[in-house]
């Protein structure tokens, strides 16, 4: 018996089909959400299905995983959370420069996709108990992104991204049309 799935407009599970129509034949991995924290787990030895494994049931957490994902290459996706380190809340000044020095990427790709969807994106420092890392209070790094997702408006998107973005586009808005990117959009 199949699970029913929820008619919500911003459920999660719906991002785990459009990923499996995407991307789970032609690179054996799926999306699957319920766990206390994000983790990606390559292929096993024995050819299982690589894991891109989100927090709990929520639909930002799979957009920026799956994020990750479409950013890391073939060797990095044959490494367990793609050979990053995570730091975890309470991060140095140091280790939150490194973390933004990594993280705008992921998080402009996330907004790509969740402006596909019709979904508020919210600019994530992760560190709500760290240290400030600047006088500027986080609007480095909120340049950062926006850049990234303006060059990536501009450019095009990576092609893994491309490919789930315009799915997204179809499974929660296909009439939207297309406009320009812009700053105020990401907060």
């Amino acid at each position: 018996m199949q699970a029913v799935r929820s008619t919500c407009s911003f459920d999660a599970t719906r991002l785990e089909d459009v990923f499996a129509r995407c991307f789970a034949a032609r690179y054996n991995t799926r999306l699957e959400g319920g766990y206390d924290e994000p983790l990606y787990r390559p292929h096993p030895a024995d050819g299982e299905a690589a894991v891109i494994l989100y927090r709990e049931d929520y639909f930002a957490s799979a957009l920026h995983e799956v994020a990750h994902w479409c950013i890391a290459g073939d060797r990095r996706r044959r490494l367990t959370d793609f050979g990053y380190w995570y730091s975890p809340d309470g991060r140095t000044v140091e280790q939150q420069r490194a973390f933004e020095r990594v993280e705008y990427k992921p998080q402009a790709l996330e907004w790509h996709f969740a402006r596909a969807c019709g979904y508020r994106f919210r600019i994530s420092r992760d560190n709500l108990e760290g240290l400030a890392v600047s006088p500027d209070d986080g609007e480095g790094f909120k340049r950062q992104v926006q850049r990234q997702a303006a060059q990536w408006q501009s450019h095009g998107l990576p092609e893994r991204a491309q490919c789930f973005v315009a799915a997204l586009r179809r499974e929660f808005s296909p009439a939207r049309v297309h406009v320009p990117f812009s700053l105020a959009e990401l907060d």
